[in-house]
């Protein structure tokens, strides 16, 4: 609980530096994620890929100006990613349910064209390994990176991304035979609109 606590005091932190400067956006958004949490490794001896799958996030951001060309744009949602792991012919579903805090910077390209990236912060609220008890994560806080390119187009904002956890993290069966790599690789498409 003092992790989701950090998280949240870091992007308030955002939004006053941002209303200091008065060229704040604040907007809401909500998009897929297709790609996977990592490999699942079974008892030192195997280790299998997951298959790609499909989540969701939904969130708030903040954009302020820096520059006429340069913006900081932190950003909170709530995340649900989703990964399938085939294990003697049977199909494991691997759920991950996370607070992210993406912190990124970014450059206006020409006209509505933007590219941006920075490290995004995790917060790992559930995850869950089909019929098998899993410990908790080893850690519940860890780091990422993400980069992408958008477009601005009025109000609205499209972007796609790719994430990529950095932070070593994984979660252990309660025998210990199972560990599941919780790190996200994925691809994430948002659609925004700023009041």
């Amino acid at each position: 609980m003092k992790n989701v606590f950090v998280l949240l005091v870091l992007f308030s932190s955002s939004i006053l530096l941002a209303q200091q400067e008065k060229k704040l956006a604040l907007g809401v958004k909500a998009g897929l994620n297709y790609g996977d949490n990592g490999e699942i490794e079974i008892a030192d001896v195997s280790r299998i890929s997951a298959d790609d799958r499909v989540g969701y996030h939904v969130g708030l951001f903040l954009r302020g100006k820096l520059t006429d060309n340069l913006y900081l744009k932190p950003e909170l949602q709530y995340t649900v990613n989703n990964s399938t792991y085939e294990v003697n012919g049977q199909d494991l579903d691997y759920n991950v349910k996370k607070l992210d805090l993406p912190i990124l910077l970014g450059v206006n390209l020409i006209g509505p064209v933007h590219v941006f990236g920075g490290p995004a912060l995790q917060y790992i609220v559930e995850n869950d390994l089909d019929d098998v008890r899993l410990r908790d994560v080893k850690n519940d806080f860890t780091v990422g990176l993400q980069f992408g390119a958008g477009l601005q187009l009025g109000r609205i904002n499209a972007d796609i991304r790719y994430e990529r956890g950095l932070s070593k993290n994984r979660a252990e069966s309660i025998d210990e035979d199972i560990r599941v790599d919780s790190r996200p690789n994925q691809f994430i498409l948002s659609l925004g609109v700023d009041f």
